[in-house]
């Protein structure tokens, strides 16, 4: 009896001993080591012994934006899109949504998400952010910087660009002088002045 109890019990735990022996680290795989190839390291698995692969002949490279039409460099002050009314309240529009929630609809950065308790984004109307040149809010808008996100799957380059311009006019709307302003607008400007 005590033998075939024990014969019984062995039959029992040993699919269980062999099946957590198949539980060791050799087996199982998680999120920390992940088998892959280090960007730029030497590979085995190709004759050059390089794991990065030059571009395909006649194709184009996804991302690439060297040749993309509306692409300035950071530090250019170049503008690729006409400036005009439509441009402007595009980017006007564009600004109200994805602009305005942290850096406010005046340029002040004092939005709605800012007013609850997150980081204030700097005011446009700063120094620094006047003398910046055109390229620079682009590759923000694209890129992001500091704790804003990058926007370039929600805005399309020209969309982008309407932005730009309508954040400088916004920069021109504190900063103008008085000069600068056409007659009519002078001269109301004046009468307005003379009235207080």
């Amino acid at each position: 009896m005590k033998s075939s109890f024990s014969l019984r019990l062995l039959i029992l735990l040993a699919p269980m001993v062999i099946g957590l022996a198949g539980c060791g680290n050799t087996l199982r795989q998680d999120m920390a080591n992940q088998p892959r190839q280090n960007p730029l390291s030497p590979s085995d698995f190709f004759p050059d012994g390089r794991s990065e692969r030059p571009v395909v002949e006649n194709t184009v490279v996804r991302g690439a934006v060297a040749d993309d039409a509306l692409f300035v460099a950071k530090d250019s002050n170049a503008f690729p899109l006409q400036v005009n009314m439509e441009l402007l309240e595009r980017g006007q529009e564009r600004y109200a949504i994805f602009c305005s929630p942290c850096h406010g609809l005046q340029g002040d950065g004092n939005g709605m998400v800012a007013m609850r308790g997150m980081k204030h984004p700097p005011s446009y109307h700063d120094e620094r952010l006047r003398h910046e040149p055109n390229g620079y809010f682009y590759d923000v808008i694209t890129n992001g910087f500091g704790a804003m996100y990058p926007y370039s799957a929600q805005i399309p380059p020209r969309d982008r660009w309407a932005i730009v311009a309508y954040l400088r006019a916004l920069q021109l709307s504190r900063n103008a002088h008085v000069a600068e302003l056409p007659a009519a607008e002078r001269d109301k400007l004046m009468a307005e002045g003379a009235a207080r």
